[in-house]
């Protein structure tokens, strides 16, 4: 039986895919299998006929099919072995070669749960993950190695180099449980497959927070002295003194852009320098910034004031090059810029023109728009610019801090603990998640339109969340809409990825209080909510009308036809579907505004998906909503602000 097994495998390798076997003849047997290790045993097939492959192996009563392995004889005692047979060219004729790959694993870890290590991970976080799990390290894996392992592994720990596809998650068959980033990106990490296959996505946000906030001071330190040109330029057997005179830190000013974990600590080794540091940041609370003598201050006073600027964004569809001509045209004269944070959050073109015409004095990058850039890359190449590459998590403390952060994280996930790191939403009861789905999508809108009306230094701190509904207390579970609330307000402005799981643990550290009330509505107890409102207490707006009589920033929202509808702005009733983007104007009520604002915007071919009017009295003041499915240039929005009529608008992206 063994012979037709060996025979139908080694000439039609689909018929059999998988047959278990142990070799009889020692020479032939791999030399040293110690527990839980993988062993590749290469055999050239090309020298056996099947007759001679017959003999060569031991009979057994049964092949073992699947990936269940079983034991045999007493040879290897303890172990159990997997052999799998491979094509090495996709194609297997008569005399073809094969490699048969073993898998030994001690007796022991039967039970255990399989943790498969793509890329190189500090030794620290491997001694945990040894602990309660298999540890499989195989670096460098293709996209077929990896969907061909993935079926036999509960876990996946990744760097930034691995792509973990919806392919992957396919290719698992429902047994991978978790995926880990060694690092804060998940760019490389298909979330939405993640969560359709119930798998749960983990990263290590805090790690390498010191070592980026350190790369970032020498970049400062080195570009305001003129380190690496003068390097060179010694390198080279010149002596050029006069050539790179600097600049010093102490009494300039610095702007921080983004003051989360790493902003904070550049702001601390800022304010050590002797610099007067200034930050951007419209959810940082204004108490924790005074703790280290940190004003907090608008995007445009910070362009404004600023001798330096250390980029500490996160890559969202809001900073999405922020920094561009007109970012530029508002900048002090002779500004230096540092980014270690994202790539993209630059306008390259923009900073080119911006060196070139001395607006901006010098530039100092560790990442980049594309990764790695290509070697004529013109901000690579430029005189004023000095690079590195993507070095700001590179210290051998934060990668054995990773290792350990993220390894924490897989284990905790193996164990069924909630991951405060976990990045995507956990599955969601269906029955629950179809009723509330439109709702669902109403509060993250609600949020992300709040945040983006809040302006000034003073940070988000309390926010109000009222549910209108008919249903009683024990009939409405809002944890949900709570987190997409918190989603909608946090992410576009940070690095963190908001889930029912995460949400209050993040909005807690951020120091953001969400409180929710329920009002009583009567009406069919069969609908869910009639409205959302979301009020934002003890801020400035970009748009003042949005301020109610109650001095909050406050938005309400309802769900029409399936579909979210924002209903209030202010203390303005409007009625206007949350789809593509909002511009809201302030305007005195008068005949042919709508024209106007219509014909502008179709001059540039904007298009105009609705557009609803909201007015305290004939001939008063109304507040005018109009959605776009295209992003308005600058040039369009300010021709709208320049209508007499118009006291004040706003462009919010949804």
């Amino acid at each position: 039986s063994l012979s037709l097994c060996l025979c139908a495998c080694f000439l039609c390798p689909r018929a059999l895919p998988r047959f278990v076997f142990l070799p009889k003849s020692p020479s032939m047997a791999p030399s040293s299998i110690a527990p839980s290790t993988s062993a590749i045993v290469a055999m050239d097939f090309a020298r056996f006929s099947p007759s001679l492959l017959h003999r060569s192996f031991l009979s057994f009563s049964s092949c073992a099919f699947g990936p269940a392995p079983r034991r045999f004889g007493s040879s290897f005692p303890g172990k159990r072995f997997r052999i799998f047979p491979h094509l090495k060219d996709g194609s297997l004729s008569l005399g073809a070669r094969l490699l048969t790959v073993v898998d030994a694993v001690s007796a022991e870890s039967i039970g255990k749960p399989t943790v498969l290590v793509a890329e190189k991970l500090g030794d620290a976080g491997l001694d945990l993950l040894k602990k309660v799990a298999n540890v499989d390290c195989s670096y460098d894996l293709s996209a077929e190695d990896l969907s061909a392992k993935i079926s036999l592994c509960d876990a996946l720990i990744v760097r930034s180099g691995t792509k973990v596809t919806r392919e992957v998650f396919e290719a698992a068959n429902g047994r991978l449980k978790v995926v880990g980033r060694a690092g804060v990106g998940i760019d490389n990490v298909d979330l939405h497959a993640a969560t359709e296959f119930g798998c749960l996505v983990v990263n290590a946000p805090t790690a390498n927070t010191v070592a980026a906030a350190e790369h970032g001071i020498a970049l400062l330190a080195a570009m305001a002295r003129n380190v690496p040109q003068a390097n060179q330029s010694m390198k080279d057997g010149k002596w050029q003194r006069n050539k790179f005179i600097g600049v010093s830190l102490v009494g300039k000013t610095l702007a921080v852009m983004g003051f989360g974990k790493v902003g904070a600590e550049v702001s601390r080794r800022g304010k050590g320098l002797g610099m007067h540091v200034i930050a951007y940041d419209p959810y940082a609370p204004v108490d924790r910034a005074h703790a280290i003598g940190v004003d907090l201050v608008s995007f445009d006073e910070a362009l404004a004031r600023a001798d330096f600027i250390s980029l500490h964004m996160p890559l969202t569809p809001a900073t999405k090059a922020i920094f561009n001509d007109v970012s530029f045209s508002k900048a002090k004269k002779g500004v230096r810029i540092i980014n270690v944070a994202r790539g993209g959050i630059i306008d390259d073109d923009a900073l080119i023109r911006a060196l070139d015409s001395g607006v901006v004095a010098q530039a100092a990058l560790d990442v980049f728009t594309e990764e790695p850039p290509e070697k004529d890359n013109k901000l690579v190449q430029h005189e004023k610019v000095i690079v590195t590459p993507h070095l700001g998590a590179s210290t051998a403390e934060a990668q054995e801090g990773v290792a350990v952060e993220i390894a924490e994280a897989v284990v905790g996930a193996l164990q069924g603990e909630l991951a405060a790191t976990a990045v995507n939403a956990p599955m969601v009861p269906r029955e629950m998640l179809a009723e509330l789905a439109p709702y669902v999508t109403l509060a993250e809108k609600l949020g992300r339109l709040a945040i983006q009306l809040v302006s000034g230094g003073s940070g988000v701190k309390s926010v109000k969340v009222i549910y209108c509904s008919s249903r009683g207390d024990d009939d409405l579970d809002t944890r949900l809409l709570r987190a997409m609330i918190t989603k909608g307000l946090v992410e576009p402005i940070s690095s963190a990825y908001i889930n029912l799981v995460n949400a209050d643990y993040i909005a807690k550290q951020r120091g953001l209080k969400i409180r929710e009330e329920r009002q009583p509505f009567d009406g069919s107890p069969e609908t869910p909510l009639e409205t959302i409102e979301v009020k934002i207490a003890n801020v400035e707006s970009k748009f003042a009308s949005a301020i109610a009589d109650t001095g909050e920033v406050t938005l309400e929202g309802k769900v029409k036809y399936g579909t979210p509808y924002l209903s209030k702005v202010g203390n303005f009733s409007v009625d206007i579907s949350l789809e593509g983007s909002v511009i809201l104007c302030r305007q005195v009520d008068q005949p042919g505004m709508i024209g106007r604002v219509g014909s502008i915007l179709g001059e540039e071919n904007v298009n105009i998906s609705f557009m609803s009017v909201g007015r305290t009295a004939p001939r008063k003041q109304a507040v005018m909503a109009i959605g776009v499915d295209d992003m308005p240039s600058g040039a369009v929005l300010q021709k709208i602000g320049n209508i007499p009529a118009v006291e004040e608008f706003v462009y919010l992206k949804l």
